[in-house]
């Protein structure tokens, strides 16, 4: 699994509603990619700030900004996932 695949499924995986072995395979990216390992906590701080119900601190948005644009710039040209179907996670 590579970033990218991680980034569409981060939040869902998060929020326990990945199926069994696409979560078992974005642990295992987790465990072995410091960048997505990162961005996981990155999205944990924000899901805390958000159950408080305060809101997030700029470093973390910032962090999540640029985390999105780093995987935008990460494609080949031409793949942008246009007509794929794919959106990034949702809430992020």
């Amino acid at each position: 699994m590579n970033c990218m695949q991680v980034a569409r499924l981060l939040q869902s995986y998060l929020d326990g509603e990945t199926d069994e072995a696409s979560a078992r395979r974005v642990a295992a990216h987790l465990e072995d990619c410091r960048r997505c390992g990162l961005e996981a906590s990155v999205y944990q701080e924000i899901r805390s700030a958000l159950a408080r119900r305060t809101e997030p601190d700029s470093q973390t948005v910032e962090r999540l900004h640029a985390f999105g644009t780093s995987l935008l710039s990460d494609l080949p040209p031409g793949d942008d996932d246009a007509g794929h179907g794919s959106t990034p996670p949702a809430g992020a």
